[in-house]
Formats: C-alpha cells, sequence, structure tokens
C-alpha cells in the first residue's frame, strides 16, 4: 500500500492535478488497485453540474491513467521517467460518479515494450463498474525542474 506522499514521489501531478488517494495492492509490473474519495469540495463540482454534481469523465480516466502510471513507475528502471498518454481505447462508462464515491480502480499491464507499455484500467463504486479503458503509455525522460545558474557570460551589462 501507498500513502499520499509515497504516491507523490513517484508521479509528477499536485493539486489540483493529483486524483489519486491512495494506492492499495500494488504488484510491481504487474498490477495496482488505487483508490480517489470523490468529494463534493473538489473546484470541478461547481459547474459540473449545478443541481447535478458529476465527476467529468476525462478527469475519472486521468484518476485511472495515474494508477496506471504508478504501475508503469513501479519498476525501478522507468521510476524516474514520466508516463504520458499516447493512446486510449475502448473507452466505455457505465455509471456517473458523484459526491460520495470512493472510486476504486484497478490496473493490470497487459505488455511492455520500451517506452511503450499497454494497461486495462477498470473503475468501479461499489463494486459496480463505472469506467473502462485500455490506455497505451509512453515513459519520457523527465526535464529536469531546478532552475539554471546564469554566469557571468550570460548576463548582459
Amino acid at each position: 500500500m501507498l500513502d499520499i506522499e509515497q504516491i507523490r514521489t513517484l508521479l509528477p501531478h499536485r493539486f489540483p492535478m493529483l486524483l489519486v488517494d491512495r494506492i492499495l495492492e500494488l504488484e510491481p509490473g504487474k498490477r495496482s488497485v488505487g483508490l480517489k474519495n470523490v468529494t463534493i469540495n473538489e473546484d470541478f463540482f461547481n459547474g459540473h453540474f449545478p443541481g447535478q454534481a458529476m465527476m467529468p469523465g476525462v478527469l475519472i480516466i486521468e484518476a485511472m491513467a495515474q494508477v496506471g502510471g504508478v504501475l508503469m513507475l513501479s519498476l525501478s528502471e522507468y521510476g524516474d521517467k514520466l508516463p504520458v498518454l499516447a493512446a486510449m481505447e475502448n473507452v466505455r462508462f457505465r455509471r456517473p460518479v458523484v459526491p460520495g464515491d470512493t472510486l476504486i480502480t484497478e490496473a493490470e499491464l497487459k505488455y511492455f515494450r520500451k517506452p511503450f507499455g499497454k494497461v486495462k484500467l477498470t473503475s468501479k463504486v461499489d463494486d459496480e463498474i463505472a469506467v473502462q479503458c485500455e490506455i497505451t503509455f509512453g515513459l519520457l525522460d523527465r526535464r529536469q525542474t531546478e532552475m539554471p545558474t546564469l554566469g557571468k557570460e550570460s548576463v548582459k551589462e
């Protein structure tokens, strides 16, 4: 199991785009199970939809992709990579996700051929399938985020 701080060491996402609260199960290179607590306090509920709050489908997919991203980064040789979406297939929305729901996403690695991997994802609420899809990830090198130091030669007077 990974808590939020351990997830933050793997994924580069931060508020408001970090959409997985906990990893419940992790078999590196095989499968992961993640949890997202959906609360009315999420900013997107202000406009989606007034009077009938629903989590936007694209954000459900993003939450699912983050569970898949943890799976892709669970192998130590890829922990320094950045998982990005390369393709989505067979996306099926089965039920709305609303405030108060706990979204449980299971990710299963279908294949990995450097630098791409395909993950089968299923998200459920109360054991009822909410969304299913397959996502192909590409693993990119992460950019260095430190500020460059400016030498005397780069400063014009």
